[in-house]
């Protein structure tokens, strides 16, 4: 089975960090956070990964290399101008079989073989992992209606959300839903899906999830994968 990770973006939200090392070559505890994710692959059973990238690409590959060191068959797709989150995935050659997506920068205790096994079950041209958040707005909001009427005031309220893990399993069948060298994020290609009457489903998942888009999310994740490595890496740990 492949893998993509999207390893192109310039990591904005991490600056100053990222303004010379990639994202996925964060280091959390004493390996990068692609390094983690590619052990978690090849527990799943995924043999091959193709790297979509663009920023600092020479980094990545001079240490990812063909990824013989992690045993599974590293490849990189260059993308040569910014292509959204998923237009990079219509330059990767081979993709005829199902297969996985994710960002370059997940720590996640996420069992991918179970996250593929239900996708497939659930016969779906594409599967989002998705976790549950809470946002508490510390603020008292204000509702009203059309003719500047109040119609509610709520106090410092809390909402619930499920939201992307940054994880996808697809099918081929999605690829003609992506031009070739045109710019296309995933809630975009996952709207087309839907307007199209494709079948997309979500897979939520309970433990352990963190995006590296901030600093202090960062922070955060080294710290946990200090405290819970095992559970990231169970069949590496003290290896």
């Amino acid at each position: 089975m492949k893998a993509v990770v999207l390893a192109g973006g310039k990591g904005a939200r991490l600056a100053p960090y990222t303004t010379i090392l990639p994202k996925p070559l964060m280091p959390i505890g004493d390996m990068p956070i692609l390094e983690v994710m590619l052990l978690q692959m090849k527990e799943a059973g995924i043999e091959q990964v193709i790297l979509t990238v663009g920023h600092l690409s020479e980094l990545l590959r001079a240490f990812f290399k063909d990824g013989s060191q992690f045993g599974i068959d590293i490849s990189y797709s260059y993308e040569k101008c910014p292509l959204g989150t998923a237009g990079p995935i219509a330059l990767v050659d081979g993709l005829t079989d199902t297969f996985l997506v994710t960002n370059g920068d997940v720590l996640t205790t996420l069992n991918l073989r179970e996250l593929i096994q239900f996708h497939h079950e659930q016969k779906a041209i594409a599967t989002i992992a998705s976790h549950h958040r809470q946002s508490k707005i510390d603020l008292g909001v204000i509702q009203k209606d059309g003719d500047f009427r109040i119609t509610g005031y709520i106090e410092k309220p809390v909402y619930d959300f499920m939201v992307s893990m940054g994880v996808y399993v697809f099918e081929p069948a999605v690829l003609p839903y992506i031009t070739r060298n045109e710019y296309l994020d995933f809630p975009d290609l996952i709207k087309k899906l839907i307007n199209s009457g494709e079948r997309v489903v979500g897979y939520e998942f309970n433990g352990y999830w963190e995006d590296l888009g901030r600093p202090d999310d960062y922070a955060r994740a080294a710290k946990d994968f200090e405290n819970m490595r095992e559970q990231f890496l169970p069949a590496y740990c003290g290896g």
